[in-house]
């Protein structure tokens, strides 16, 4: 518990309205978007980058951990407050600060949600193209956190792709400024990459400068369904192969089209045993040879249908089918483990099999779906905790879908990072060596532990 004192300095930091100790209250910022839930002795709420300095000048003074978060969207727990100790929630600083129309670059608050980002450069005529699945409600600080992905991927990259600079208030409580406006820099360490993905363990971003690109001119969308995983994904690297790199490349696999044509009777073809979302954007004129191309490629390798949106109208319908998985997953259990292993494209029929024998061997529900384009799969291992012994059948598989990816020459994590849901997995993927020198690196920047502890590595 927090002493009177440092709560009462808290409030005067923060101001009494923007600190809350009250059991309701503390709920709120309690759980994620997993399964575990820690209750924290506060939450503040600062307003601006020298509040959380101050915050993090007392955290080491006084003794108590802190906890960065934005929305508590995170599929790891990389938010919770595992120790007690406060939650820094970053909601009130966001504000779009400026959008350089020549210089195409953004500076912004962390508390920025996403898609009223995108929603505001793209009436400029520009684009930021990372797009995470929880875009309506995440935000942009908690994004460069995790370093989100999301379908646009494949083409555009992630997150960390377009950072170039941030403003950091560091576990000690000093400020710095990482990176800039140039699209040029080698001055010293690259500690704005650094920082993208680091979890909340290294600091706290209080600023953002994004690189911004000119928005498409036109997009087209093809929903396409195959007999196999195996021509899905042979499918994938002959688009690439064929010198076409799409926007998106979404997977379904079969278990997920049984989940949303059963609740949703989209009249999927009986024979259709995975799906391919493929997005192309551009020239007008370019994207209509190359969805043309893309048919072509494709027709050979099992394609049992292939429709092109003809509009933007239609280019939502077919969008539908990839949004309605996960509303219709809970049909299936009613809690879900969602993992998001990486994988080499050209093995994403490898770990679907691998996979499949592991559902089989412990007889529990798996559906997989994700971003074909690179080998970014989301394993959705369904439970219902109310059936003695389901959940720890799903911790095995869970260890064993890792395993499996790692073996193919992936990665147990693409988008959600580790937090606390992957801590105890983390020595399957790195050495001792690798885990040493990242602990070393957070024992120079947080030498009392204060920022976000427990979270990444096995304390």
């Amino acid at each position: 518990m927090l002493k009177q004192e440092v709560l009462q300095e808290l409030a005067t930091i923060v101001g009494r309205d923007n600190i809350a100790t009250e059991r309701q209250d503390l709920l709120c910022y309690s759980y994620d978007a997993t399964q575990m839930e820690f209750l924290p002795d506060a939450v503040v709420h600062p307003a601006n980058t020298e509040e959380v300095a101050a915050i993090m000048r007392l955290a080491n003074s006084a003794g108590f951990p802190v906890f960065p978060r934005g929305a508590g969207s995170g599929f790891s727990g990389g938010a919770l407050p595992k120790t007690g100790g406060i939650v820094l929630v970053t909601t009130r600083m966001n504000r779009i600060l400026r959008i350089d129309t020549e210089n195409l670059i953004a500076e912004v608050e962390p508390g920025v949600v996403t898609e009223q980002f995108q929603q505001e450069v793209e009436k400029l005529g520009l684009f930021y193209p990372p797009d995470p699945a929880s875009l309506k409600f995440s935000t942009l600080g908690g994004n460069v956190a995790e370093n989100a992905g999301g379908p646009r991927a494949v083409k555009y990259g992630c997150t960390k792709d377009f950072v170039m600079g941030l403003e950091v208030v560091l576990p000690t409580g000093a400020i710095i400024r990482t990176g800039g406006e140039t699209y040029k820099g080698v001055v010293g360490y690259d500690m704005t990459k650094l920082l993208c993905g680091s979890e909340g363990t290294l600091g706290i971003i209080t600023k953002i400068v994004f690189k911004l690109l000119p928005y498409p001119d036109a997009k087209k969308t093809m929903l396409t369904i195959f007999d196999s995983i195996d021509g899905a994904a042979k499918a994938v690297s002959s688009i690439i192969g064929g010198k076409i790199i799409p926007t998106t490349l979404e997977f379904m696999d079969y278990a997920t089209l049984q989940c949303v044509d059963r609740r949703f009777n989209l009249g999927i073809p009986s024979e259709g045993r995975a799906v391919l979302l493929i997005e192309v954007d551009g020239d007008r004129d370019l994207i209509e040879k190359q969805a043309s191309q893309i048919h072509d490629i494709i027709r050979p390798l099992g394609l049992v249908q292939f429709r092109a949106a003809k509009d933007k109208a239609e280019s939502e319908q077919l969008w539908q089918v990839r949004r309605l998985v996960s509303p219709s997953l809970r049909d299936v259990n009613p809690d879900k483990f969602n993992e998001d292993i990486v994988v080499p494209r050209s093995r994403v029929p490898d770990v679907i099999r691998r996979i499949e024998a592991i559902r089989q061997r412990h007889d529990i529900p798996i559906v997989n779906f994700g971003h074909a384009g690179d080998g970014n799969i989301h394993v959705n291992i369904m439970v219902d905790k109310k059936i003695a012994g389901m959940e720890e059948k799903a911790h095995q598989a869970i260890r064993e879908v890792f395993q499996a990816a790692l073996e193919l020459g992936g990665t147990m994590s693409g988008e959600h990072g580790v937090g606390l849901s992957k801590a105890p997995f983390i020595e399957l993927e790195l050495t001792p060596d690798q885990i040493a020198a990242m602990k070393a690196i957070k024992q120079a920047l947080d030498p009392n532990n204060i920022l976000n502890p427990g979270k990444m590595f096995p304390w």
